[in-house]
């Protein structure tokens, strides 16, 4: 793709995701996709040498996407749980091969019933976590830890200083990566993992 399609694509990007948040500002959660930086390294912590699909929550118009897709991953190991019907039309268009679910991920063992026939590999979620109360984002955190490999990682970044869910719980712990600045605005990625 050329400079000036991948700019104009920004562009269409950009308003689908405005009017989306307009519409529905809980569930969007943002205003404008997940800048390049952003997206590689909320990737850069799924191996692609670890077996399984690799699911993504909340991809919206796909810059996470891409980045999986650049880091080895093919299309046909990514599950993607995406709300809005119409990301998940542009997804299904935009990168074919690549199983796109309408659902909700805080249902996600339910959401994902019949989808998966092996532990996942990875969890990146973009979803706007301090949208829901804290229950319901441990609740979230519980239902991908029971999908994933013992040990695979669950990434999350937030805009906040602080941690989306606790950075330690009764069976899991997390870390966080640095700021990333080259994203409006600036944020940092959590990767929780299960240790039992």
């Amino acid at each position: 793709m050329d400079a000036q399609k991948k700019k104009s694509r920004g562009f269409r990007d950009d308003a689908r995701f405005l009017k989306s948040w307009v519409e529905r500002p809980l569930v969007t959660g943002a205003v404008a996709p997940s800048g390049r930086g952003l997206a590689r390294t909320l990737a850069s912590y799924v191996d692609p040498a670890v077996p399984g699909p690799v699911i993504e929550l909340g991809p919206g118009t796909g810059p996470v996407t891409e980045a999986l897709l650049k880091r080895g991953l093919a299309p046909e190991r990514l599950v993607l749980v995406e709300f809005n019907p119409d990301f998940c039309t542009l997804l299904r268009k935009r990168f074919p091969g690549v199983n796109v679910v309408q659902g909700d991920a805080y249902g996600l063992g339910e959401t994902l019933r019949g989808i998966l026939s092996e532990p996942a590999a990875g969890i990146v979620s973009s979803l706007p976590l301090f949208t829901k109360p804290l229950p319901q984002r441990l609740g979230l955190l519980e239902d991908a830890f029971s999908l994933m490999h013992s040990g695979a990682p669950f990434v999350q970044f937030t805009y906040a200083m602080v941690p989306p869910i606790p950075k330690t719980g009764e069976h899991y712990t997390a870390k966080a990566s640095g700021r990333v600045w080259l994203n409006l605005p600036p944020a940092r990625v959590w990767v929780y993992r299960c240790d039992k």
